[in-house]
């Protein structure tokens, strides 16, 4: 065989070999490359996941710090007053007397009382906005007014209730024949359902946007009205999420103290009616505790603070044992 021809195929040969050698090459590093991007991902998604474990567990131990400490700074008032605190019905700290139920009473009154009042206009400002008018300036306007009653200061709320809503209900005893005081228990409960409107109607007004088009379509294409579209299926469809806003609108209502602690009285007797003074577990604190000048007494305001935590988690707890039974 001719040697030139041998030449002439190593030759070709080898280039080939380069052609694939220059093909394969790029392609290795790319892959490279790609698993080097992987485990870049990898370790950053390793590392956001601790974060956010970190995170929470930080939050867990926060609440826990605050339990913590309101039992350890209770411990000489609950070895004082022992499990009859929690019924006493006199709270008189110049004869060491202390009783939390006046003020447990005047809480839960205050609250549910405002939470009845906010109920008809939070479902109905949530409905307005989320099903009649979701876009327009007028549902804009009404959206960002909602927003700015949740951004107020409660201070202010409770200079505006002594200004405006204590001579209204004055008037209103006069005319009905009570005692014209104005401040008490109606009146911080006409306060606190201003203040906690915008919680459920936000939430509510989520809720409802979210439900699916082909439902409502639905049940108009079967020929119902609006508001029977809103009763059979909205409503029913959302009922957990404006539960949840109910809760919330709850539990900002019992942590209240600013507004409710200017017109409600400030009275430690036990509450005749729903006109009368009163005092909540939040308000007694702000009022009473730099003028502590006993041991027990100051543990006495520290252990209030510990059943209005105590309460808030329990009704919170139920809350949430109620929301998971309806939507199950």
């Amino acid at each position: 065989m001719d040697t030139s021809v041998d030449k002439t195929v190593i030759t070709r040969r080898s280039n080939s070999l380069r052609v694939i050698t220059s093909i394969k090459t790029p392609s290795f590093v790319k892959t490279n490359k790609r698993l080097k991007r992987s485990y870049r991902q990898i370790r950053t998604e390793n590392a956001f996941r601790r974060t956010l474990v970190l995170m929470g567990l930080v939050i867990v131990v926060l609440v826990l710090g605050i339990l913590l400490t309101l039992v350890v700074q209770s411990i000489p008032s609950i070895k004082s007053l022992g499990l009859g605190y929690l019924w006493g019905k006199t709270w008189d700290p110049v004869r060491d007397i202390y009783g939390a139920y006046p003020f447990l009473l005047g809480t839960l009154i205050t609250s549910f009382l405002a939470l009845l009042i906010s109920i008809p206009f939070s479902f109905s400002v949530a409905i307005f906005l989320g099903e009649y008018y979701p876009k327009g300036w007028l549902p804009n306007l009404l959206k960002n007014t909602v927003e700015l009653i949740a951004a107020v200061p409660s201070v202010i709320y409770g200079f505006w209730g002594l200004a405006v809503l204590v001579p209204i209900v004055r008037s209103f005893e006069s005319s009905s024949g009570i005692q014209p005081l104005g401040v008490g228990i109606f009146s911080s409960s006409l306060i606190l359902s201003i203040m906690i409107i915008p919680y459920a109607a936000s939430l509510g007004r989520s809720m409802i946007q979210m439900v699916p088009s082909p439902l409502k379509e639905g049940a108009y294409s079967l020929g119902a009205t609006k508001w029977e579209v809103i009763r059979s299926v909205i409503l029913p469809y959302t009922k957990s999420g404006l539960f949840a806003g109910v809760l919330l609108s709850l539990g900002r209502a019992l942590g209240e103290t600013m507004a409710v602690t200017m017109v409600i009285g400030n009275t430690s007797l036990i509450p005749k009616n729903i006109f009368s003074p009163g005092n909540t577990m939040a308000s007694v604190i702000a009022n009473e505790f730099t003028e502590a000048d006993k041991p027990v007494y100051l543990s006495a305001l520290i252990e209030l603070g510990l059943v209005l935590f105590l309460v808030t988690v329990v009704i919170n707890m139920v809350g949430k044992k109620v929301i998971s039974r309806f939507t199950n």
